[in-house]
């Protein structure tokens, strides 16, 4: 579980809008999917979550920690995917005997099944690695540590059809119950069955932070020839209406979730109504 409070963090002092503003929720245990517009800011909450940036105002606790402290003790527990990242080795397998020591749950089998899903050995340079091949290699690591919490910008930047499946897969398998991956995307059907919950960044602003299921159950995505009555939101696709419309109270999930229908809603005119919705307590 990752607790955040009220962060806030401007890169220059001068500007206007904060990256990041009064930004409060909770991360809990799953696979969790961060939506938002180029600009919205989720890079820098990643980073403001790994304690690469500091904020001006707000904490992370990961129960027990802030990031922004930087302890070992911490840091350990956490790992950050740039969309950029390089690594101060030759090759992935160098950078595991020199840096895995400092992650407890390491385990140097999982990252060589990792990278041979991926068809790689892992003593390829990596400065002379495709795009797509620096992201495998670095995945393959981060999801060999164990941590209890990852943090993935854009994971399938790079990647192929056949390399996104084996994302999935390994995901699905490296992945325990008791951490957490929060995932900043565009390309939100690459892991589409495997998020537990989403959270919908605009403007620096947090709009919603939910379980999947709360989502699911909820709300209808819905395709048809005119759009229903009921519908909350609506948009054309090639000749059809893609819906969203609400679910009785206590109605169990009828549809597979349109994140990416989900997102425009948010940012319509209903997205007060939306948010409403999903966060309202039954009890």
């Amino acid at each position: 579980m990752v607790s955040i409070d009220k962060l806030t963090f401007r890169y220059n002092k001068k500007d206007y809008r904060p990256a990041v503003s009064d930004i409060t929720g909770r991360i809990a245990e799953g696979i969790v999917l961060l939506l938002g517009e180029n600009g919205a800011g989720k890079t820098t909450l990643l980073r403001l979550i790994a304690g690469k940036l500091i904020p001006q105002e707000g904490t992370v606790d990961l129960h027990p920690g802030n990031p922004a402290s930087r302890m070992p003790s911490v840091l350990n527990r956490l790992f950050f995917v740039g969309d950029d990242m390089t690594i101060p080795s030759r090759d992935i397998v160098t950078f595991a005997r020199d840096f895995g020591i400092l992650y407890p749950n390491f385990s140097a089998e999982t990252l060589s099944s990792n990278l041979e899903e991926f068809g790689l050995t892992g003593t390829e340079r990596f400065d002379s690695l495709s795009l797509g091949n620096r992201h495998k290699t670095l995945i393959a690591f981060a999801l060999a540590l164990g941590v209890d919490l990852l943090l993935l910008d854009e994971p399938a930047n790079g990647l192929d059809i056949t390399s996104k499946a084996s994302l999935r897969r390994m995901m699905a398998r490296c992945v325990g119950p008791d951490q957490t991956v929060l995932i900043s995307t565009h390309t939100v059907a690459d892991l589409h069955e495997l998020y537990d919950g989403v959270m919908v960044m605009s403007k620096g602003r947090l709009l919603l932070s939910v379980s999947t299921y709360e989502v699911a159950s909820r709300l209808a995505f819905t395709v048809s020839d005119i759009p229903p009555r009921e519908a909350l939101f609506f948009e054309q696709r090639a000749g059809r209406f893609h819906s969203v419309t609400p679910l009785p109270p206590g109605s169990e999930p009828v549809t597979e979730t349109d994140y990416s229908l989900l997102y425009s809603a948010l940012l319509s005119p209903k997205a007060d109504e939306i948010i409403t919705l999903l966060t309202k307590n039954d009890d």
